[in-house]
């Protein structure tokens, strides 16, 4: 993996981890388009700039993350991380399977394309807010959700715990803040067993570009979040519904174009 191809894929991860559009279906397709050889260091890559986009989410809600006299907050986070956590070891076979299937993924992106056409009609009378009005009954019920985009890559982390929110009655904006929070501990910890597992691969060469791709993922986070936030409050989930559906169609096309899809 050179510079170009890092920066490439930091936009991609800083772009699409906080929107219900799948960063995993967007790696596929430019792994396909850069000619990404799957290497161990790749993968490790592909997740450890994650900790780039989390910075981001604790950097934009600093009062929120620090405020440690708001303790019900991180009892909060704690119930809904809890579920994935669980099904993400114990399935952890299944899943490495899936995400190793660009057909599977393009399917999922299309079915979960098709829900966010619809969904902004059937959760029509919020009745939450803010997250201080979120019970922990109500965090684990999200958290619940967020296993479905564990076990089925594609759907999109952000997707199923906005959905999630909004079907325990949470404005959309007020779901959209509560999937950024939970991301939080949920991406530290896939990024901290990545690490873990893979730090022999951490040469001079691969921290710098580590690094590097944690910066840009950083930058691009920031503005993706801020910008998704009043987006997503004046227009809802239609055309991320038809964005999904554009790029589930373009992996089976270049699948059965016999071009090569590299997936993690």
């Amino acid at each position: 993996m050179n510079y170009l191809q890092a920066f490439i894929l930091a936009i991609i991860e800083g772009i699409t981890e906080f929107l219900p559009v799948s960063s995993t279906g967007h790696m596929v397709i430019a792994s396909a388009i850069m000619g990404i050889g799957k290497d161990e260091f790749v993968k490790l890559f592909e997740i450890a700039i994650q900790l780039g986009a989390i910075l981001a989410v604790v950097v934009l809600y600093w009062k929120k993350f620090f405020d440690f006299s708001k303790w019900q907050f991180y009892v909060k986070l704690i119930i809904a991380v809890i579920p994935a956590l669980i099904f993400g070891k114990l399935l952890n076979d299944f899943i490495d399977e899936k995400l190793g299937n660009p057909i599977f993924i393009a399917v999922i992106l299309l079915i979960g394309g098709v829900i966010l056409l619809f969904i902004d009609k059937v959760f029509t009378k919020p009745e939450i807010h803010h997250e201080a009005e979120i019970t922990n009954m109500s965090a684990f019920k999200i958290g619940c959700f967020q296993v479905l985009a564990v076990v089925f890559p594609g759907l999109s982390r952000s997707a199923a715990t906005i959905i999630g929110g909004m079907q325990q009655k949470l404005s959309r904006h007020a779901a959209a803040e509560f999937s950024f929070f939970l991301a939080v501990p949920t991406m530290c910890a896939a990024t901290g067993y990545k690490l873990f597992k893979g730090y022999h691969l951490l040469n001079a060469e691969n921290v710098k570009i580590l690094l590097f791709g944690n910066l840009i993922a950083f930058i691009v986070a920031i503005i993706a979040i801020k910008s998704f936030i009043g987006f997503l409050s004046k227009h809802g989930f239609r055309v991320f519904g038809w964005y999904r559906i554009i790029i589930g169609v373009v992996i089976l096309v270049l699948y059965y174009s016999n071009i090569p899809l590299h997936v993690s």
